[in-house]
């Protein structure tokens, strides 16, 4: 007898959620649903994981099973979550951005008027370019502006986040919260590390970066696609393509960090260690699909393009595509100009 309720009240629920899923379309694909999360995959890529083939996303009815003949449980489908998913649970708001950017210099510029514009002193512009005051600027070259008033560090090998803000005469708890930090040991070579109200040194200024030499096919194409922006902070590139494009390991070595959310404009990102010391950064992704620690092959998939999804993992993007950057060595893509399409073919 139980056994003919279950298989009438299975169909029935089975009916209405049907029902649901029917009643939730409307219009060119739209759908209606009823809470944050769902809410958070309307207006994506047709092309996107979550997305069928009608364009429409598919709402699964429940699988229900009787356990031990008198009870009837639902079970979980399997999911697949983005990291756009996981930027937005926890990147925090649009209130916690904290840009890094790229500055194009104007007729009439002055170190003075370009600071004070962008709310830094003198010294942090300076700083963050290695130029002095009687460096000569012109119309059109990109300066990089600070969030605040510091130092702009590239951690190498050996460093601490204790001996960072001793050396830049900073606060350790300061340099940890600004840079969202779990503690002061979660730095990784070749990270980006600000110091807030940081001073540098009298003595002399410190090299952001030194380039060790390498063969020209040390690297290889991360993505394939069009090349939008030149040489830009810090020491990258960015390559454009539709978003879920895949992006391959430049070069084997060991997966360091791998970061959700804004990111000081950097969005979803990855960066991988190489056996010579270098490090190569992946910005914008969309989905990543390794983990500190795992062990990389030259040309394995590391990860698919972001940056055009309206997520806060986008970071600071205009559209699809892949900040490319390496710290220790040049950049293999920099050699090329402005709307070159670089392709494996």
């Amino acid at each position: 007898m139980f056994g003919v309720l279950a298989f009438i009240l299975l169909g029935g629920i089975y009916s209405a959620c049907g029902s649901f899923a029917s009643s939730a379309n409307y219009g060119a694909g739209r759908i209606i649903f009823s809470d944050a999360f769902s809410n958070s995959l309307g207006n994506k890529n047709t092309d996107s994981l979550f997305f069928s083939q009608n364009g429409k996303t598919s709402l699964e009815t429940p699988d229900l099973k009787i356990v031990q003949g008198n009870t009837i449980s639902g079970i979980s489908a399997p999911s697949v979550v983005s990291a756009k998913v996981l930027g937005d649970v926890f990147g925090g708001g649009q209130g916690t951005k904290k840009d890094i950017i790229d500055y194009i210099v104007q007729p009439g510029d002055t170190f003075q008027s370009i600071a004070e514009s962008n709310g830094i002193s003198v010294n942090t512009l300076l700083w963050a370019n290695e130029l002095s005051l009687s460096s000569v600027i012109k119309t059109g070259q990109t300066l990089t502006i600070l969030p605040a008033d510091g130092i702009l560090h590239v951690v190498k090998l050996g460093d601490t986040v204790g001996a960072i803000a001793l050396k830049y005469k900073a606060g350790l708890d300061d340099v940890i919260a600004f840079n969202s930090l779990a503690s002061q040991d979660d730095i990784y070579i070749g990270d980006i590390v600000i110091v807030p109200g940081g001073v540098m040194p009298k003595k002399s200024a410190v090299p952001l970066d030194i380039h060790v030499p390498l063969a020209d096919n040390y690297f290889i194409f991360p993505v394939q696609g069009k090349i939008t922006q030149g040489l830009h902070f810090y020491n990258a590139v960015d390559v454009a393509n539709k978003c879920g494009t895949p992006i391959y390991a430049a070069a084997a070595g060991t997966v360091q960090r791998v970061k959700y959310g804004y990111n000081f404009g950097g969005g979803n990102l990855l960066t991988i260690l190489h056996s010579n010391g270098t490090v190569t950064y992946y910005g914008h992704l969309s989905t990543i699909f390794v983990k500190p620690g795992d062990r990389v092959d030259v040309g394995q998939n590391i990860a698919l393009v972001g940056g055009g999804t309206g997520a806060i993992g986008d970071g600071l993007s205009t559209g699809c595509h892949v900040h490319f950057q390496v710290t220790g060595a040049k950049n293999p893509l920099a050699k090329y100009p402005i709307g070159t399409n670089i392709s494996y073919k």
